[in-house]
C-alpha cells in the first residue's frame, strides 16, 4: 500500500457517492464516541475489504455501499502504530472540528491516507 498525498477523482466520486448515506449515521456516532469519553479524536476507517481496524459498523454488501465503514479513535491508531506516538501533537493539531468534519482513515490496495469531509448541513 502507497501513501499518496493526492485524492484522485476515482476514490472522491465513490467516497462522495457512499458518504451522502451514511453521513447522519457517522456524524452520530463521532458525537457518542466523543460524549462517552472514549476519545475526543473519531476516526472512521473505511475499505472495501474486511479490516482490522476500529469495529466494523456499517457493511457495504448489506446496505448496498461501495465502502465498509468502522468505528474507532485516535488512541487505537497508536496501539496499532498507524500513527506514531511522537506524531500524536502534530495529529491533533490538524485534526478538524468532529461536529463539522468526518475523519475518514481510506484503506484500499493503492491509497492509504486520512481524508476530512464535510458533514451535509442541515
Amino acid at each position: 500500500m502507497n501513501n499518496d498525498p493526492e485524492l484522485n477523482g476515482k476514490y472522491l466520486g465513490t467516497i462522495t457517492a457512499d458518504f451522502a448515506k451514511v453521513a447522519d449515521t457517522l456524524k452520530e456516532a463521532s458525537y457518542q464516541i466523543r460524549k462517552q469519553g472514549f476519545s475526543e479524536h473519531p476516526i472512521f476507517p473505511i475499505s472495501k475489504t474486511h479490516i482490522p481496524i476500529g469495529q466494523l459498523m456499517l457493511d457495504r454488501l448489506s446496505l448496498n455501499l461501495q465502502w465498509n465503514y468502522y468505528a474507532s479513535y485516535l488512541d487505537e491508531f497508536v496501539q496499532r502504530k498507524l500513527v506514531d506516538s511522537d506524531k500524536i501533537e502534530a495529529f491533533t493539531s490538524v485534526y478538524k472540528n468532529p461536529d463539522e468534519f468526518c475523519c475518514l482513515f481510506v484503506v484500499d490496495q493503492e491509497f492509504t491516507n486520512f481524508l476530512y469531509v464535510p458533514y451535509p448541513e442541515d
